[in-house]
């Protein structure tokens, strides 16, 4: 599902009514500009690829991988009968570690025996998605969370084990060190069911140098 318009107004209207270090964020980044990703085996594939890596060196990997794995040179995509054609060590002369080449063949094969049904994730729950997708080997509840919100733009995850959320909140809530996770769900009960929203202002106040 897209962001809708209407629902981002909403959003940004209830976030600034109820939280006023929230309201200053939102003043300071600008419009809501996120996308959601509709291609859910690849965003699940760049996913596993991109753990632990430089965006610049998990884009070069992702690349090479589409381009070997992908019948389409005018339309590349993951597919998982492209991944596997490859075996772990097949992936790993395309730059992905024996650890991730194992995670990535896992996801593979769930979604290509429909142990894991990703076209029908968006018809559940916020809790059954994240059990049907931790089921693949490398995906944990982050990356599941990240998937809820960038894949089916769920409006209301909070991933409060993001380092980068919870460096943005110590920041713009002045807290002097990193909050517990208690202060966290704290802080965030304001921003329902609005929290996706919320924590896409924080990752984006990262970047600002003035306050």
């Amino acid at each position: 599902m897209p962001f809708y318009a209407q629902h981002i107004k909403a959003a940004r209207l209830q976030l600034q009514k109820s939280d006023p270090v929230m309201k200053r964020i939102i003043k300071l980044v600008g419009p809501f500009h996120a996308k959601t990703k509709r291609d859910r085996f690849g965003t699940l594939v760049s996913s596993i690829v991109s753990q632990q890596i430089s965006v610049a060196a998990a884009r070069t990997i992702n690349t090479r991988l589409l381009e070997a794995t992908s019948d389409s040179n005018a339309n590349p995509k993951f597919t998982p009968e492209g991944i596997l054609k490859f075996d772990v060590d097949g992936l790993r002369e395309l730059g992905v570690s024996r650890q991730k080449a194992s995670y990535v063949l896992d996801l593979a094969e769930k979604v290509h025996s429909g142990v894991v049904e990703l076209e029908s994730l968006h018809r559940q729950s916020d809790d059954e998605v994240i059990k049907v997708l931790t089921q693949v080997k490398g995906i944990g509840i982050w990356t599941a969370q990240m998937f809820l919100m960038f894949s089916l733009g769920r409006l209301d995850i909070f991933p409060c084990d993001d380092l980068g959320i919870k460096n943005a909140i110590a920041r713009r809530y002045e807290l002097g060190e990193l909050p517990s996770k208690a202060k966290m769900l704290e802080i965030s009960t304001p921003w329902r069911p609005y929290s996706t929203v919320a924590c896409w202002y924080l990752w984006q106040s990262l970047d600002l140098e003035d306050d």
